[in-house]
C-alpha cells in the first residue's frame, strides 16, 4: 500500500513539474530568446512576433489604453519559468488593451511576471531623470508569481536514531542545532 502511495505521489510530482507557466500553445509559438539591441535598431522586422518575456514590475499604471506595466527582463526557460540568472539592465513595457484590468494594487512593483506578448513598437519613456527607449509588447497572457517566503527553522537531530557507540562519546553530539530553509 506503501509502495502504491508512493509511486502516485511521485507520478504526480513529475507531471505538474512539465507543466507549462502559460498556454501551450504560446509557448511553442514564441520566441524565448531576445535581443534587445536588435529590438530598437529594427523594429520593422520584429513587429508581430510573439515573445515570452519574464520580468520584475518597476511600475504599473492605468492608462487610457489599457493597463501598462513597465518591468526588469529576467530571461525564462522553455516552459516560462524565470531563470535564477540575474535580472539583465534593460526594462520593456507591456500593454494590456484586453477586457482583463490589470489592478496596479495586485500588478505591484517587484512583483514577478511571466508575460507572452507581440511586439509592436518602441517608445520612449523616463527612468527616474534618464531618457529610455522601451521595446512596447502587447500582452496575449500574463502570469503573476506568487511571492516565496522563507525562514529558517532548527531542528535537533534525534539522538536514539544514533547506535549505542556514540551515547559514550558525547564529543559526537553536534553543539548547536541543524537548520534548513522552509518555504510556507
Amino acid at each position: 500500500m506503501k509502495q502504491i502511495k508512493l509511486f502516485t505521489a511521485l507520478a504526480l510530482f513529475l507531471i505538474a513539474s512539465c507543466t507549462y507557466v502559460l498556454q501551450e500553445d504560446l509557448m511553442k509559438s514564441g520566441t524565448i530568446d531576445i535581443n534587445p539591441a536588435s529590438l530598437r535598431q529594427d523594429t520593422a522586422q520584429y513587429t508581430g512576433k510573439l515573445y515570452i518575456l519574464g520580468g520584475i514590475i518597476a511600475k504599473t499604471t492605468v492608462t487610457d489604453e489599457g493597463t501598462l506595466i513597465e518591468a526588469l527582463y529576467v530571461p525564462v526557460d522553455s516552459r516560462g519559468y524565470l531563470k535564477d540568472a540575474a535580472p539583465s539592465n534593460w526594462r520593456f513595457l507591456a500593454l494590456n488593451r484586453g477586457e482583463e484590468f490589470l489592478d496596479p494594487l495586485i500588478f505591484s512593483t517587484n512583483k514577478k511576471v511571466t508575460i507572452a506578448g507581440v511586439f509592436k513598437e518602441t517608445r520612449k519613456g523616463m527612468i527616474g531623470e534618464m531618457e529610455y527607449t522601451f521595446p512596447l509588447f502587447e500582452i496575449r497572457e500574463v502570469h503573476l508569481w506568487e511571492e516565496t517566503k522563507y525562514r529558517y527553522r532548527y531542528y535537533y537531530p534525534d539522538y536514539d536514531f544514533y547506535p549505542p557507540v556514540y551515547f559514550r562519546y558525547r564529543h559526537y553530539y553536534p553543539a548547536y542545532p541543524y537548520y534548513y530553509w522552509w518555504y510556507y
